[in-house]
């Protein structure tokens, strides 16, 4: 299985900035995909960025292109997500997101994805 951890969730001002980790432990099963995904109050879940192993190879979201940037640390077992530029739309739970999925904007769905952490919250006023 695999587990996922997020965090560096918070509050910030428009224009601001965040940084959110997730942290994961592959135990049997190895995801070639992380992603992350962000979901508001009454809307659906939605896909913002996600990178492949071991190639690196990234897609994002029309919603946050030229503004937020995926990251993986291998090392660390743990894949960022810098935020930059951020907009009160921005606003919303924040969820990591793994799973053997094939490069394509299919990865941005998220019920491609099994694997998910409990989140991390997001404001921007």
């Amino acid at each position: 299985d695999v587990q996922l951890v997020e965090s560096g969730g918070g509050s910030v001002q428009a224009g601001g900035s965040l940084r959110l980790s997730c942290a994961y432990s592959r135990y049997t099963s190895r995801p070639n995909c992380m992603a992350w995904f962000r979901q508001a109050p009454g809307k659906e879940r939605e896909g913002v960025a996600v990178i492949y192993d071991p190639n690196g190879a990234t897609i994002y979201g029309d919603s946050v292109k030229d503004r937020f940037i995926i990251s993986q640390d291998k090392a660390n077992n743990t894949v960022y997500l810098q935020m930059n530029s951020l907009k009160p739309e921005d606003s919303g739970m924040y969820y990591c997101a793994a799973d053997q999925i094939p490069f394509s904007d299919y990865a941005l769905q998220y019920w491609a994805y099994n694997h998910w952490g409990q989140g991390t919250q997001v404001t921007v006023s």
